[in-house]
């Protein structure tokens, strides 16, 4: 009868050993598909906008874009102008002008969504989308901007207020422009209508 037993238990161990390990790898194994995919487009971002809403960048899908950090107080700051009158010309065909507000160059940009909106309506009319305050250097940049610098042929960080990445209608950098260069330069149209026919 001992030996029965014994037999019997050593049955049950064995059969509950192999169901145990049956269902092991179906609740600790993790679907490689399962891993956040790397963004490979600025179309893969979500970023705020100024009234702190969600904008998920893929509605600008097929849009040539002109991704500029802008800032209330500074020398470069008149190209907001420029920025709204190529916004009004080119808006039609497909182009969306983005200015996300920063701080990091000199403490230019020190309001907050209120007043950065104010400003900017108030004194250059400014019409295009705007975006809240970010960093885009340091460990506490915008991821976008990780990505725009990385995307571009000159990875260096971001120098001042009022650079420029150009990105095509794939939501690829097509071109990156420093300060200096004016939105309105010949060298930014010419990219710009390029990437408008294309």
């Amino acid at each position: 009868m001992k030996r029965i037993v014994a037999a019997t238990l050593a049955v049950l161990v064995v059969t509950s050993a192999h169901a145990i390990a049956d269902e092991a790898p179906a609740a600790t194994v993790v679907p490689e598909t399962a891993a956040k995919k790397a963004p490979e487009t600025v179309h893969d971002f979500t970023v705020k906008a100024l009234d702190g809403k969600d904008v998920e960048l893929s509605k600008y899908k097929g849009k040539v874009l002109l991704v500029v950090n802008v800032a209330s107080q500074c020398g470069a700051t008149p190209q907001y102008r420029q920025l709204q009158a190529m916004h009004e010309k080119y808006s039609r065909q497909g182009l969306i002008v983005m200015g996300f507000p920063c701080n990091q160059f000199g403490a230019q940009e020190p309001g907050n969504a209120d007043q950065i909106r104010q400003f900017c309506t108030s004194r250059y009319s400014v019409k295009f989308p705007m975006f809240s305050k970010i960093d885009v250097n340091g460990k506490e940049q915008s991821p976008l901007y990780d990505y725009l610098k990385s995307s571009a042929d000159d990875h260096s960080n971001i120098g001042w207020n009022f650079e420029k990445f150009l990105v095509g209608k794939d939501g690829k950098v097509a071109a990156r422009f420093t300060t200096g260069t004016e939105p309105d330069a010949p060298e930014v149209v010419t990219l710009l209508e390029e990437a408008l026919a294309r």
